[in-house]
């Protein structure tokens, strides 16, 4: 090619400008190379002011997502069984119009509690998150029943309220720069990403003389980077270990007591139970050693260790916390956090590896002000109390949709769903209990999917929407506990085909339906309002046009933003936002509840499928499900490029694979009472012994034995949740035999 073809063809290239929106843990800044309406090639952060943002796999692979030849690019409707995903092309008015008649049909016949609205985990974004569009145009259609309950953080977004009286608890990850410890609990960010900026700062923590630990079943990436020790631990026994540290610290007098007396309220009771006063079982290292599998002299030496070194950060996550002692779990490491005297101090932390800074938060998008749900009408809050009872009376856990839609009423539910939009998720594959879900689904009147591409949950729709991704839709979006800064989706390219986004496809359905003034403004007018219209917002971005050019606007701190410093320092004017004003480690609103368990201060108990249960002689390995590196849950499931990077296999420890005439690489079975499914062996004494792990989000692909081939490891686990809403994935045991 001449030189004047080449300047020629560089001109051509348009670069944006932009970032992802996917439900991980990072909000990376993207720059997109563009010709001809093609992404050729992505690049991450280039800022020189500030720190690194630099992206993962996941969205260096983004155009293998975008530009996929199995993007859904037209309306279809169903003509095999439900399941079998055979569709065939229809016109968006047909589409739309079939969704009308049937949003009719059943509100009509059994009223508008019987339509499902199923949202969540996808996209998070302000304008185009498909729940919010959707449930403005079915509340002015009469009402839907709804679903409550984050699968991933439920259990801790209900232990920070039950303590602190806010989720507002994380440090700005350039603090951990002042910590002389760290403990990682379950935390392993290289692959959840909690936060873009996590990592560079882990390392920077150690390379600047951080002690760090890592407690967890798994030699996981995170510690095989920056741990100094590993501590493996037998899941759902992390709070007996945690109450036998607090012994130690009590019986040599290591707690931080003028900090318990002056924040907090309730230690006496917690103290009570740890020395054994309440019960006769004095919570002792020994105690502990016999149920988490943690040697007695390494319990003693880390609870001296936590103690005495300042500042300390114990950072907890939502892995133990996915779990029948979830919040149990984020409770006690709250108690933790309390007895060292940590919180609200820099270097320090009230666990929160995972939650979120107070601000980077956005304004809801205008359309939806006043708009409230009649089916709800009258109905508890469901975040002005803790009791998950009051709130169940209107909404479906999450967890429990697909048993709610085979139960209803008789099961206790508040509805009989007959029709379903499943959008922004594949839940078939997400959520507890597999084959029940495919009952379930076959079981609806209706199902309507938004989708990018046919996933396990779009093969049993009726209808099928196809939606724009990221890259073709202009939003804003916010980072989780990586900030300080505000991110800006810009479209880099025109909609594949005929995708349309969430918003779009509620306004053309509005029409349809005959409400006026559903969407008033246009898609960069509602943008401008929402920067216009937060307060935070505003003041920090005071050049929209900048911003939006730029894709990403930094927060200039003068220091490490440290949660809670101001309740430490200044007490009398910033109490704790809970009813006593402190921190509440014995709750008297979790009292109230009067549930068995849950009790009011954090404690160890034996749960369902643990070590103790029954179960373990039929079924004895309890399985992990965490995040891969390569999937935002099931997103990027099908791109090759990642599939390359990392095979979906079952972790095993060489020990239980040796019981079992099992080798490296063979394909085994895994499986219990609710399925079965194959999956070759990874083996590695990167995992204790009983425990084996298989990465969430593989698609569920069953054969003509309902066994799946795909990995997917929601077959064999629990729909269930607890008393305060935690998901219980990781409280399931498996057995495992070679194929």
């Amino acid at each position: 090619m001449r030189g004047k073809e080449v300047a020629q063809s560089a001109q051509d290239v348009k670069i944006i400008k932009t970032t992802s929106a996917f439900n991980c843990g990072g909000r990376c800044p993207l720059r997109l190379h563009v010709k001809d309406n093609v992404i050729i090639r992505v690049e991450g952060d280039d800022a020189k002011e500030s720190e690194p943002l630099r992206a993962c796999l996941r969205c260096r692979a983004i155009r293998k997502q975008v530009h996929n030849p199995k993007r859904l690019l037209y309306p279809q409707k169903r003509v095999g069984a439900k399941g079998e995903g055979r569709f065939e092309r229809i016109s968006w008015d047909e589409a739309l119009d079939t969704i009308v008649i049937e949003l009719n049909r059943v509100k009509e016949s059994y009223g508008n509690e019987s339509i499902l609205l199923a949202a969540g985990g996808g996209y998070l974004a302000s304008l185009h998150m498909g729940a919010r569009a959707i449930s403005k145009l079915l509340s002015m259609f009469g009402g839907f029943t709804n679903h409550y309950g984050n699968l991933s953080s439920e259990g801790p977004l209900w232990a920070y309220q039950t303590s602190f009286g806010t989720p507002l608890t994380s440090h700005s990850r350039e603090d951990l720069l002042n910590s002389k410890l760290i403990i990682m609990w379950g935390w392993d960010p290289a692959r959840i990403i909690t936060g873009t900026n996590t990592m560079y700062h882990l390392i920077r923590a150690k390379e600047a003389g951080a002690r760090v630990i890592s407690i967890d079943p798994r030699y996981h990436d995170t510690a095989a980077v920056v741990a100094d020790e590993w501590v493996p631990i037998i899941p759902n026994t992390d709070v007996a270990m945690m109450a036998a540290m607090a012994n130690v610290m009590i019986n040599e007098q290591l707690q931080d007591q003028e900090f318990l007396d002056k924040y907090t309220i309730g230690f006496e009771k917690f103290r009570e139970y740890v020395m054994g006063t309440e019960d006769g079982l004095p919570k002792t290292p020994t105690w502990a050693e016999a149920i988490c599998g943690v040697d007695a002299d390494t319990i003693v030496r880390l609870a001296r260790e936590y103690a005495s070194t300042k500042p300390a950060a114990l950072l907890d996550s939502h892995g133990p916390a996915r779990s029948a002692m979830g919040e149990q779990f984020t409770r006690g490491a709250i108690t933790l956090c309390a007895m060292t005297g940590n919180i609200g101090r820099p270097g320090g932390g009230v666990g929160a590896g995972f939650l979120v800074l107070p601000f980077g938060n956005m304004a809801i998008a205008p359309l939806i002000p006043g708009m409230k749900n009649p089916v709800e009408e009258g109905g508890p809050s469901l975040r002005g109390n803790l009791d998950l009872r009051l709130s169940l009376k209107r909404r479906i856990h999450t967890n429990k949709i697909f048993d709610a839609i085979i139960q209803g009423k008789n099961g206790g539910y508040p509805a009989d769903i007959k029709l379903a939009w499943f959008i922004t998720n594949n839940f078939l594959v997400q959520l507890g209990n597999v084959n029940k879900g495919v009952q379930a689904l076959k079981g609806l009147e209706f199902l309507i999917v938004s989708e990018l591409f046919l996933t396990p949950t779009a093969r049993f729709a009726d209808i099928l929407l196809p939606v724009t991704s990221v890259a073709e839709r202009n939003d804003l979006t916010r980072p989780w506990t990586s900030g300080p800064y505000y991110t800006a989706v810009n479209r880099a390219i025109e909609p594949l085909g005929e995708c349309k986004s969430d918003l779009e496809i509620a306004t053309l359905l509005a029409e349809k339906m005959g409400f006026k003034d559903f969407n008033p403004y246009k898609e960069e007018e509602w943008l401008r309002m929402m920067v216009e219209n937060s307060p935070e917002m505003s003041n920090q971005i005071t050049h929209y046009e900048r911003f939006r050019k730029e894709g990403i606007h930094h927060i200039n701190l003068s220091e490490p933003y440290v949660a809670f410093r101001e309740q430490i320092e200044d007490p009398e004017n910033n109490p704790f936002p809970t009813p006593s004003g402190k921190i509440e480690i014995y709750s008297q609103r979790v009292a109230d509840m009067d549930t068995e368990l849950c009790p009011p201060i954090p404690k160890y108990f034996n749960t369902k499928e643990d070590r103790s249960d029954p179960l373990v002689e039929k079924y004895p390995l309890q399985i992990l499900s965490p995040h891969s590196k390569i999937r935002v849950h099931s997103d990027f499931y099908n791109v090759d490029w990642l599939t390359e990077t990392e095979q979906n296999r079952v972790w095993m420890n060489p020990r239980d694979a040796k019981l079992r005439g099992i080798e490296d690489g063979d394909e085994v079975y895994v499986f219990n009472d609710r399925g079965k499914l194959v999956i070759k062996t990874w083996l590695t004494e990167r995992i204790m012994p009983g425990v084996i792990c298989i990465f969430e989000g593989a698609w569920f692909e069953p054969d003509e034995d309902q066994v799946d081939r795909g990995g997917c490891v929601n077959v064999l686990t629990d729909d269930g949740h607890t008393s305060a809403g935690a998901a219980t994935y990781n409280s399931t045991l498996v057995q495992v035999a070679k194929a």
